[in-house]
């Protein structure tokens, strides 16, 4: 790890210190590592289409709009060895929200997330890409401790 100073006007301070309060983070270097890597992550060119990655898809659906459950249902189905876990939300009578966690090349889960996010419906679809280091298929058993 690196020691670096940096120059920064004040309202840029405040403003870091708030998400910093916010969030809860012990420091302002926590703070910026974080708001550097989220950066990074952002600026990163194109995932290449064979790359392994892991991937959050997000969106709102109505689950009122005709056969559309059906035929989300069927899509994870469809593509089940991408999938790790999905979170079903019900924000209210008529919206839920979804959280699907991915893994695999990053080609195929665009694929996916793009037949899911253009059904009729759905709305506030949104894909993350995270690039694995060690590719689609790594399972190395490791320690969270």
């Amino acid at each position: 790890m690196q020691r670096i100073t940096i120059t920064i006007d004040d309202d840029l301070l405040e403003t870091i210190d708030k998400i910093s309060t916010q969030r809860g983070y012990a420091s302002r270097s926590e703070t910026l590592r974080d708001l550097v890597r989220d950066a990074v992550t952002r600026a990163q060119p194109t995932i290449d289409g064979e790359a392994g990655c892991y991937a959050a898809l997000t969106y709102v659906y109505e689950h009122e709009t005709r056969d559309l459950s059906r035929r989300l249902t069927s899509a994870q189905h469809s593509h089940y060895d991408l999938s790790v876990s999905t979170l079903h939300v019900h924000i209210d009578e008529h919206d839920c929200l979804e959280v699907s966690v991915l893994k695999g090349r990053a080609a195929e889960i665009k694929a996916f997330a793009d037949r899911v996010v253009t059904q009729r419906g759905v709305r506030f679809g949104n894909l993350h890409l995270i690039p694995s280091d060690h590719g689609a298929d790594h399972r190395e058993v490791h320690s969270h401790d």
